[in-house]
């Protein structure tokens, strides 16, 4: 009995189709809720009280479904609702096998892709009558603003202890790793002053935030290690000299040792920038009147290890080979849900599921790779 690839294409669109922006994922938790009641009677469906902390229009959606004269532990299956922008008013467009937008969004495969690939696995297994053991399905809100569906997640609604996250490109691929993040944010203090008449009396935050960039390293710094600065505003107008800049910017790495040594490293170029700011010599400032730097550092989310001793790598092994199919195991450079549900003692391994070109309004998603994930999936739940 194969995969229904029409019916998992008829799905992905109408998903596609219904706008779910972060902080706006309601409209497709509700289309969500209305399925699974309609197709599963069985199904427990239950929303979480995680939008006080998102701010999403919606919580958390959590769908249990019982087990069917199989033992074995519970296992949970891991989709985000939400969208990146422009991800309204999607048009689906499909060119042979492979999906696209008409170009002025997104298409959305990110991840609604990964919700409808599971739910055609469960309609395959309904179908043909086949015994499985617990199964969850965790719908987050919020992925895309900073996992913070992830990180409100009401824990407690969960039975399965591990389990899949669909949210990765490539297909037959398994993230085993991937790095922790952390968030800084460094604001600049110069001095305003007229830039035509007294330029002389102000300090020029713009002007020593770019000589301290100019000497950050930034890209790949090693093996396992990556920092960007990636948000840059300050300034008022252009006849003001600027009194103030913001940068911010992320460092990831698989190491927490290097994640704290990058993280200091990069501060403290920028530290030792506005420490170092020396007068011009025709300054006309007041005695001690000197630049000042403020920072702020969060964690973004843990790191992400798992082994091929961990069970649900090896239940992805037992898997794959029953569908005489060999998989890839990666370390990933991106974070997501994942990272945050490994953290709080729910291993969770990612699934590729071949999106390509995401959050562009290039992205696009062949049907053949989405029907091999379905695959994977309705053997993950019933090896």
């Amino acid at each position: 009995m194969k995969i229904n690839d029409s019916r998992l294409a008829e799905l992905f669109q109408t998903l596609c189709s219904i706008d779910s922006p972060s902080r706006r994922e309601a409209a497709l938790g509700k289309f969500l809720r209305t399925l699974f009641r309609s197709e599963f009677p069985e199904a427990a469906i239950m929303v979480d009280n995680s939008a006080a902390k998102t701010g999403s229009d919606t919580g958390n959606l959590i769908i249990h479904f019982p087990a069917t004269l199989m033992d074995g532990p519970p296992i949970f299956f891991n989709c985000h609702l939400d969208t990146v922008e422009p991800g309204c008013g999607v048009q689906v467009i499909r060119k042979g096998s492979r999906f696209f937008s008409s170009g002025d969004t997104i298409l959305g495969g990110d991840d609604k892709a990964g919700i409808a690939i599971i739910i055609e696995a469960m309609r395959h297994i309904r179908e043909a009558g086949l015994p499985h053991p617990p199964i969850d399905f965790v719908f987050t809100t919020c992925e895309e603003i900073g996992l913070l569906g992830a990180k409100a997640l009401d824990t407690s609604l969960l039975r399965a202890k591990m389990g899949y996250a669909l949210d990765s490109t490539g297909v037959d691929l398994v993230i085993t790793g991937a790095p922790a993040a952390i968030h800084f944010t460094c604001t600049i203090s110069g001095v305003a002053a007229h830039a035509g008449l007294h330029p002389e009396r102000g300090i020029n935050a713009i002007q020593l935030a770019a000589q301290a960039l100019a000497a950050l390293p930034l890209g790949r710094l090693d093996e396992e290690s990556t920092a960007n600065i990636g948000l840059i505003s300050g300034g008022k107008a252009t006849n003001i000299v600027p009194e103030t800049v913001r940068l911010e910017g992320e460092v990831r790495s698989h190491s927490p040792e290097k994640l704290k040594a990058h993280t200091a490293s990069l501060i403290g170029g920028i530290q030792a920038a506005v420490e170092g700011w020396l007068p011009p010599p025709d300054a006309q400032l007041a005695p001690g009147v000197r630049p000042g730097l403020a920072i702020e550092v969060s964690e973004e989310y843990p790191s992400l290890h798992l082994t091929e001793r961990d069970p649900v790598i090896a239940r992805t092994e037992k898997a794959a080979a029953r569908l005489g199919r060999p998989l890839q195991f990666l370390r990933a450079g991106g974070g997501s849900d994942a990272n945050i549900l490994n953290s709080k003692g729910f291993a969770t391994a990612i699934l590729g599921i071949g999106m390509d070109n995401v959050h562009s309004t290039e992205e696009s998603i062949d049907l053949q790779d989405m029907t091999r994930t379905a695959e994977l999936v309705f053997s993950l739940i019933t090896c």
